[in-house]
């Protein structure tokens, strides 16, 4: 039977390393495991190190690992439901993740910088929403796939000279818009999520 994943709420509890938690004492962890992760990033970019299911698994565990080392770093091992949504079968993660990071490598050889600006990036906006949509429909941890499928669109950014942008996601209107534009892509309509990235993108641009 498949797992329900619910929106988290501030009277849920969770089982971590640091003891039973409520949802207002794991933020603060979950604030630390992502600066983490970040950082993390940042290190890799340096060394241009492309995405692949390791780093993707490495990323997850340096994020989160301290909190939950029974599973962080791991593909799932159960089936889930996310509200409505029925991610694949937890056997079929390894090899959707592989496939992803395959097609996202032979999809930025194909990301050419040598045609016009605007086209450039209208391209790359294009990339980042189907690899950051992809990401999540597969679903691969028990947990923070959204966070993490952000994570992995910054290393993209920092590996082809962009700076980090912020997707605010978390709470409020702001989780409802983008969970809406991740939902809007599951039936192919991907504009609402490419418009989110080009205005993170051009918001952090302005910033450099």
């Amino acid at each position: 039977m498949a797992k329900s994943t619910k929106p988290k709420s501030t009277t849920s509890f969770k089982e971590t390393a640091f003891g039973i938690l409520p949802r207002s004492e794991l933020i603060k962890l979950e604030a630390k495991g992502i600066k983490k992760a970040q950082q993390h990033i940042i290190k890799l970019s340096n060394k241009r190190v492309k995405i692949s299911p390791q780093i993707i698994l490495d990323l997850h565990k340096e994020g989160f690992g301290f909190i939950f080392p029974d599973w962080a770093g791991k593909f799932r091992k159960i089936d889930v439901t996310v509200g409505e949504y029925e991610p694949p079968y937890f056997s079929r993660v390894p090899e959707l993740v592989q496939n992803l990071c395959d097609d996202l490598a032979e999809r930025l050889k194909h990301l050419s910088p040598t045609q016009s600006e605007e086209l450039f990036l209208a391209e790359l906006i294009s990339l980042l929403a189907w690899f950051q949509h992809r990401f999540v429909w597969i679903h691969p941890f028990n947990d923070y796939n959204g966070r993490v499928a952000r994570l992995l669109t910054n290393l993209l950014l920092l590996n082809l000279g962009f700076p980090i942008i912020t997707i605010k996601a978390e709470t409020g209107k702001d989780r409802d818009k983008y969970v809406g534009a991740m939902q809007a892509a599951d039936n192919y309509d991907s504009i609402m999520l490419e418009s989110l990235l080009a205005q993170a993108l051009k918001t952090s641009l302005e910033k450099v």
